[in-house]
């Protein structure tokens, strides 16, 4: 694989991972608690499916093959999406959509200040606009996590099992594979190991202020990167897909 080849695939997995969250954040719309959380929820969503659209063009331009942010997210198969399998998990309850969201957020975060030092002017652009968004949607998620963890005993309990729960989609995040290699060789990319330092000091400032507790070492969950899904994730995308495979050739 060039390195070229790599980047081009690459910013195709930056816009999976944003595509299958705001997805996921969308199937909750008119379930949130509170109004005020619905009303942000969805504008959450709503950005994640934006930073979508300018991966997914970027890599249909690098590409060179006519294809267009339509059909990247709605006419390839399940294993050609190469997102994180954490961002697949489904919603559960409220403490799990959270901590789902803080422990991404987190990540991405970091990811995206990188980018914005990496040699791709185009890549550095995109991560640049998206950082400011991550940015207020981790603060936002974080509280969240606190009001939970250090909130009523049922809260406590509920959103604790929800870190025990999704610890273990958390290493593939830091997992690198050669695509990851060939993007920081090349294009002095993210450094996962040191972006995993930054995580583990912030999601730990976090769980603490939350009165929660990390979870200890376990088995992680692999796979999404290289295509290999949760069970969850079929259903997910079938229904993402439903309306642009039924009518073939539709515009909107």
């Amino acid at each position: 694989m060039t390195p070229e080849q790599a980047l081009t695939a690459y910013v195709l997995r930056l816009g999976d991972n944003a595509l299958v969250l705001g997805q996921r954040m969308v199937e909750v719309v008119a379930a949130y608690p509170e109004l005020e959380e619905e009303l942000a929820n969805a504008n959450f969503a709503l950005d994640y499916i934006g930073q979508a659209r300018m991966f997914y063009t970027y890599a249909g331009e690098r590409e060179g093959e006519g294809r267009d942010e339509d059909d990247m997210a709605y006419r390839r198969p399940e294993r050609e999406f190469t997102n994180l399998l954490l961002v697949e998990q489904p919603n559960g309850h409220f403490g799990d959509t959270i901590v789902r969201q803080v422990f991404f957020d987190v990540y991405y975060l970091s990811l995206l200040e990188a980018l914005t030092r990496c040699t791709d002017q185009r890549l550095a652009e995109i991560a640049a606009r998206a950082e400011k968004e991550v940015r207020y949607h981790l603060r936002h998620a974080a509280k969240w996590l606190v009001r939970l963890g250090d909130g009523t005993e049922e809260s406590h309990q509920r959103v604790q099992g929800s870190l025990d729960e999704l610890w273990r989609y958390t290493g593939e995040m830091f997992a690198a594979d050669e695509l990851d290699e060939i993007v920081r060789a090349s294009f002095e990319g993210p450094d996962l190991s040191a972006i995993e330092a930054e995580w583990q000091k912030a999601v730990s400032a976090i769980v603490e202020e939350a009165t929660l507790v990390l979870p200890q070492a376990q088995h992680m969950a692999h796979g999404g990167k290289q295509g290999i899904h949760s069970e969850h994730f079929g259903y997910l995308i079938a229904e993402m897909q439903s309306l642009a495979r039924s009518y073939p050739g539709a515009t909107w």
